[in-house]
């Protein structure tokens, strides 16, 4: 096993810069996610992780080593790969085998690797099938098999799941959770997916544009985001934000309000709020309340989603933007209907506008 670290790690493709200066500390037999919206260069910096992407500048360790000119084979990496790479015309026991063939291994440790990466991952029965015999969920299990039986000191996960139907994928999140308690490797793991995110990191690396937004464990991230993009990328349905007029500052307190929200008093966590100026305030949809008497927002509701174990609501405030609700019950709350929110001042998030 090893750990990681990325120092001043950049990549430019001629005068497009794609990662602008990452620095990252990945612990050993940690689970780490590097999650982000599409373009944002979370693959790209997997790849250079890999060996499959030159580094332009910043340094690269793997354990104690560095390797920025070591090849992919030499870094004690394995990738599973977004569309599988299996190969068609050989089975599910040549699959998972095929490195250590290229590597000349013995048969006899051949076949001992792959049986104890297909009881692993539960595929004993599928070892004498071929790719086309298979579920999307098998040939990703087959995947995965191929880089168990290298014994990688770490592993590399490029968005392995987004091909799967929604049961699929949470089959398989639930798999590879409980691989990594198996194998306690350090696991590296691409998606654009904040549900994957939350529930199979130690660690979350929030990235937008290149660059690092935020580094934490999922609860730190999802209850004290760094700014408004974190705020908003980490949960569902995404936080709403309000702009808000700051009426006072009093210590660690403003208050602000807006037409359709009653002045309240929220903590501030986040430079750049003023008295006089301008706020966002973030709410979790989460924490809304419509049984709330003494509401601070007021609107109207313009949309119900009933979906068994819960309900969404969104409404049009009073100032004409719009929020969501999310309620862990089922409830019916009719178009047009006046509809007072409240919420817990100490869930709110203040950002400067």
């Amino acid at each position: 096993m090893a750990a990681i670290t990325l120092k001043g790690l950049k990549k430019s493709y001629g005068q497009a810069h794609v990662i602008k200066g990452v620095d990252i500390t990945i612990e050993d037999g940690e689970f780490v996610v590097f999650v982000g919206p599409s373009g944002c260069g979370k693959s790209t910096l997997l790849r250079m992780i890999a060996g499959l992407e030159d580094i332009s500048a910043g340094s690269l360790t793997i354990g104690d080593k560095v390797v920025n000119d070591l090849p992919p084979k030499d870094r004690g990496v394995a990738m599973v790969f977004q569309s599988y790479a299996i190969f068609p015309h050989m089975t599910v026991r040549e699959n998972v085998a095929f490195g250590l063939t290229i590597s000349g291994a013995s048969k006899e440790e051949k076949d001992a690797k792959v049986a104890e990466a297909a009881r692993i991952l539960q595929m004993e029965h599928l070892l004498d099938r071929r790719p086309s015999q298979l579920s999307g969920g098998q040939r990703q299990r087959v995947a995965i098999g191929r880089a168990i039986v290298r014994k990688p000191a770490v592993f590399l996960f490029d968005e392995p799941l987004s091909n799967l139907d929604a049961a699929l994928r949470m089959d398989m999140r639930m798999e590879i959770g409980k691989l990594h308690q198996q194998l306690g490797a350090t696991m590296i793991y691409v998606t654009h997916d904040q549900v994957e995110a939350m529930t199979l990191a130690d660690k979350i690396v929030v990235l937008k544009d290149g660059l690092v937004q935020q580094i934490g464990s999922p609860m730190d991230l999802y209850h004290r985001p760094d700014n408004v993009f974190v705020a908003g990328f980490l949960g569902s349905p995404s936080m709403n934000f309000l702009t808000v007029d700051v009426t006072e500052v009093s210590g660690t307190h403003a208050t602000v309000r807006n037409a359709a929200l009653d002045p309240t008093s929220i903590e501030i966590r986040h430079p750049g709020i003023v008295a006089g100026g301008k706020a966002k305030l973030g709410l979790r949809p989460q924490y809304l309340n419509p049984d709330d008497p003494a509401g601070r927002l007021h609107g109207r509701v313009a949309l119900t989603e009933r979906l068994g174990s819960e309900t969404v609501i969104e409404a049009t405030l009073t100032d004409g933007s719009n929020l969501i609700v999310a309620l862990a019950r089922d409830a019916h709350f009719p178009i047009g209907q006046d509809i007072s929110l409240g919420f817990d001042p100490d869930m709110a998030h203040l950002f400067a506008a």
